[in-house]
């Protein structure tokens, strides 16, 4: 029994306005709940600034919203969510500060239990075995690596495979089949900036109209939007 709501961004190309293009997906997946949001992936900004942005948006959503930093106790107002969301920005920042303040545990239970999550960016890597997959800095190293364990797969949000003119790195492509290289018993799944996996239950289909990537055993199949992907759960 989960409950998921996996963005890969906040924003994307055609809605440059910040969750505008999945507030309809919120909407249906937080009905009726006050939803704690988890602001922790911020480096450059206060957490209560942070929840503000979020809550300004999730209010044209009619959701509505309260940052775990207002509470005195954040394992307990984990325990007692009705839901949780958890915000984008630096995914090694977001697992330590969960495994600090003592949240990673009663999380991962409620989202077991099928409590109502949604991350986007940082927020959906933590959803998946670990953060091994994040294309963020490491400016801070958590206890572990080890993340929330609701999907049996890895996530790369901002999914691209482009390479910019000039540019001589690996494609994002390259980097993950290293990432099979040193783990090829974990599929990755790669979500591109606009799109959301849905999981219910035993059911995961992806919203958006572009496609995802699929890499397991050294091979990349294309995720087609709103296509039954529950075989992958």
């Amino acid at each position: 029994m989960k409950s998921l709501l996996l963005m890969s961004s906040s924003r994307n190309h055609a809605h440059p306005t910040y969750l505008e293009h999945g507030l309809d997906w919120l909407k249906q997946h937080f009905e009726n709940k006050q939803v704690v949001f988890i602001p922790y992936a911020g480096v450059s900004m206060a957490h209560q600034d942070y929840t503000k942005t979020v809550g300004t948006a999730f209010e044209k959503a009619e959701i509505e919203l309260r940052g775990i930093e207002s509470f005195s106790n954040p394992r307990k107002a984990i325990e007692s969510a009705e839901a949780v969301a958890v915000g984008g920005g630096n995914t090694f920042m977001l697992l330590n500060l969960i495994y600090e303040n003592g949240i990673y545990d009663p999380l991962k239970d409620r989202i077991n239990n099928g409590m109502p999550y949604a991350g986007w960016s940082a927020g959906s890597n933590i959803a998946g075995p670990s953060i091994r997959t994040t294309n963020d800095m490491p400016i801070i190293q958590p206890r572990s690596f080890s993340a929330l364990n609701a999907v049996p797969f890895q996530l790369n949000p901002h999914y691209t495979n482009a390479t910019p003119p000039g540019h001589r790195g690996e494609t994002r492509s390259q980097r993950i089949h290293e990432f099979m290289h040193v783990d090829n018993h974990t599929p990755i799944i790669g979500i591109a900036e606009g799109t959301a996996l849905h999981i219910q239950n035993s059911k995961m289909t992806l919203l958006g109209e572009d496609s995802g990537v699929l890499f397991e055993n050294f091979k990349e199949t294309e995720l087609k939007p709103s296509r039954d992907l529950s075989y992958l759960l």
